[in-house]
């Protein structure tokens, strides 16, 4: 008598290969149902922004077409994960159900009370680890605490076994008879009503095969010079895996396995300087899911406390954000980034740090109100990732830059920019400024600017603020924010 079917719950795992619950659902030896719930309510108040839906929309294609190809289907579900899944076990019979874990708070909660509901009705209810190297909660520092620093966190990983990615085994997912009803993924709507994304298309390929191929070309053309070229924001000298990464279209297993690879003929790994620094940037992704487990708050607060009374400016129209979320600083290299971004759906992770910086210590906005804008239009939109880097540019997170380092837009533009082409490629109102203006233009001679057709507060905006002087407001309100906390401890 055949097992009966069992139910292969996909969330952010959207692949075929290296997928642990796959796997295993293929092993039980019934037939495979793989359903996909859309629950809006699962990330609690960080449900996905708009970008990420457009990605999520064309990877949930390609796998159904994956799936197809093997003699299977996605079944298209949505609403509360917990009460559609259970219902969708009992109308199949289901007697196992099996998925990936997630690691954001929201979504360990309600696995944990879905897993303990499905269990007591006698189903075989199993989670895999297809997400991380190192799962949160089995790494702890030497007084069975959290890491709070990465070098020490990065060191300690370094030194446990990583387990190798996993195939399928078959050609073939077994299928039931009949399938349940499933809707359309158009009908889930996840594609923006506006076409401000249109654009996204000629820069990514979402799914298993696009994750595979950039890949391969980021391991071939620039992983080795990657300790060099990762910040100068004209090369494609960056892996760009982050949103595959986040969608589950690869694992961090499946890049630390063709690392390993890469490095056979040298017998050292990793490979290069540049595979080094690559791999420890994947050890920041890690981190960063280490700190969320352990740190739940911080999506909304400050993971040091007294950052919570910081004196951030005021902005009551909003004026400045949207200045800054329009790529209208004045700045060149942070106008560049935010209009990279909104063309995009991606930000090079130098000018991501430049453009943070400047909202939180130039205009001195809420760290939260970046959060948020990165989260709506990111492709790799990742909670931990976010959060991470936010904190880390405020300075008020783990292992977070000092918030008196202050980029100086300027000197960072000429330093990682330094002929302007990146500027002239996503700010074209400076394409025909000279390279030793183009981070300034302020600054130009006049005949500069009229050789360029440069009109400052026309075509390209004045600097909103003056740097020096937000500097020195920015260091006032910090040396504030330290003496009330010095009178607390007192």
């Amino acid at each position: 008598m055949p097992a009966a079917p069992v139910i292969l719950w996909f969330r952010r795992d959207l692949r075929l290969q290296d997928n642990p619950a796959l796997l295993a659902a293929n092993e039980w030896g019934g037939p495979v149902i793989p359903v996909y719930i859309h629950d809006e309510s699962a990330g609690g108040p960080w449900s996905a922004g708009a970008a990420s839906r457009w990605w999520l929309h064309h990877s949930l294609v390609k796998l159904d077409e994956s799936l197809r190809e093997r003699g299977s289907r996605l079944v298209i579900k949505s609403g509360d994960a917990a009460p559609v899944l259970d219902q969708l076990q009992h109308d199949l019979k289901a007697e196992a159900v099996f998925w990936n874990r997630c690691y954001e708070p929201a979504s360990i909660t309600r696995d944990r009370a879905l897993k303990r509901t499905l269990s007591e009705s006698g189903c075989d209810v199993r989670s895999f680890n297809s997400a991380l190297l190192f799962e949160p909660q089995t790494i702890k520092n030497k007084s069975g605490g959290p890491f709070q620093v990465f070098t020490p966190y990065w060191r300690h990983c370094l030194t446990l076994p990583v387990e190798p990615a996993t195939k399928i085994t078959a050609a073939n997912i077994c299928a039931p008879k009949t399938w349940p009803a499933s809707l359309k993924i158009d009908e889930l709507g996840l594609l923006p009503r506006l076409n401000w994304a249109d654009d996204f298309a000629t820069h990514w390929q979402p799914g298993e095969a696009g994750a595979q191929a950039r890949m391969r070309k980021f391991l071939s053309d620039s992983v080795d010079s990657y300790d060099k070229e990762r910040n100068i924001p004209e090369y494609d000298g960056t892996s760009r895996l982050s949103p595959w990464l986040h969608f589950g279209e690869i694992g961090p297993r499946q890049i630390w396995q063709a690392l390993r690879e890469k490095s056979k003929s040298s017998g050292v790994f990793p490979a290069s300087a540049g595979a080094k620094v690559f791999l420890s940037e994947v050890g920041w992704r890690e981190f960063a899911h280490h700190l969320l487990y352990y740190f739940p708050h911080t999506p909304e607060e400050p993971l040091r406390s007294d950052f919570a009374k910081f004196p951030w400016a005021k902005d009551p129209k909003g004026e400045k954000l949207q200045s800054w979320q329009r790529g209208r600083t004045g700045y060149p290299i942070v106008d560049a980034g935010m209009r990279q971004l909104w063309q995009t759906g991606w930000m090079h992770n130098r000018v991501r740090m430049i453009v943070a910086s400047f909202l939180v210590k130039h205009l001195r906005l809420p760290w939260q109100q970046g959060a948020d804008w990165f989260w709506d239009t990111l492709v790799d939109a990742d909670l931990a990732n976010n959060t991470l880097g936010w904190q880390w540019s405020a300075g008020c997170g783990a292992d977070a830059a000092p918030y008196f380092r202050i980029f100086a837009p300027v000197t960072q533009g000429e330093r990682f920019d330094a002929n302007g082409d990146y500027v002239r490629h996503w700010v074209p109102e400076l394409s025909r400024m000279p390279a030793k203006w183009i981070h300034q233009p302020w600054n130009a001679p006049n005949e500069v600017l009229d050789t360029a057709g440069v009109r400052l507060g026309d075509n390209y905006p004045q600097p909103m603020v003056d740097h020096a002087a937000a500097r020195a407001e920015a260091l006032a309100a910090f040396k504030q924010l330290r003496g009330a906390a010095i009178e607390r401890d007192a």
